[in-house]
């Protein structure tokens, strides 16, 4: 995207993982266009937001999510047309080295060509709803996933941290 990115990573146990990922990339991204542009200081703007996912429930609508996120904003016609995505990687049009497999792509049929033709069949058409419901918990740093997920988080971590909505009105309005 031309102002952001996507990622979606495992941390596994360790969620800081993902902090220091993210501040090797904006530094090693800062250096490299600084040097370029022959600029200096910061390149990226404010901190990063998260959103864990619920795996089972919730990862592949992510990944449609992320793989459509240029055709929401209305910057190609279709996700494969957009260069700096990992939906070509993912249907076989291209191969990005650094790029782990998909291993959920095995879900969608037993060869590779019926994984990807059911695969583009899945991630091809809009779901406002979901869209929707995805954006509203990474714009607010909230979890992805359903309220048992949600539970079992905050029973882990000993916070609440359900996806509400903003509080009541001042007094009087």
């Amino acid at each position: 995207m031309a102002n952001h990115i996507h990622i979606i990573v495992e941390c596994g146990e360790e969620m800081s993982a993902i902090s220091h990922l993210l501040k090797r990339l904006a530094g090693r991204q800062t250096r490299y266009v600084n040097r370029q542009e022959g600029r200096s200081g910061t390149l990226w703007d404010g901190r990063f937001k998260a959103s864990p996912i619920e795996r089972d429930a919730y990862l592949l609508q992510c990944y449609r999510y992320v793989e459509r996120n240029p055709v929401t904003a209305g910057m190609v016609q279709n996700p494969a047309d957009y260069p700096w995505s990992s939906y070509r990687h993912r249907i076989d049009e291209e191969h990005l080295s650094w790029l782990d497999d998909f291993a959920h792509l095995t879900n969608f049929g037993e060869d590779r060509a019926s994984q990807i033709r059911r695969y583009r069949d899945f991630v091809e058409p809009e779901n406002d709803r979901m869209h929707a419901f995805i954006q509203s918990a990474v714009q607010k740093n909230q979890l992805t996933g359903t309220p048992r997920f949600i539970d079992e988080v905050e029973k882990r971590i000993g916070i609440r941290i359900e996806q509400r909505d903003q509080g009541r009105s001042a007094r009087g309005k």
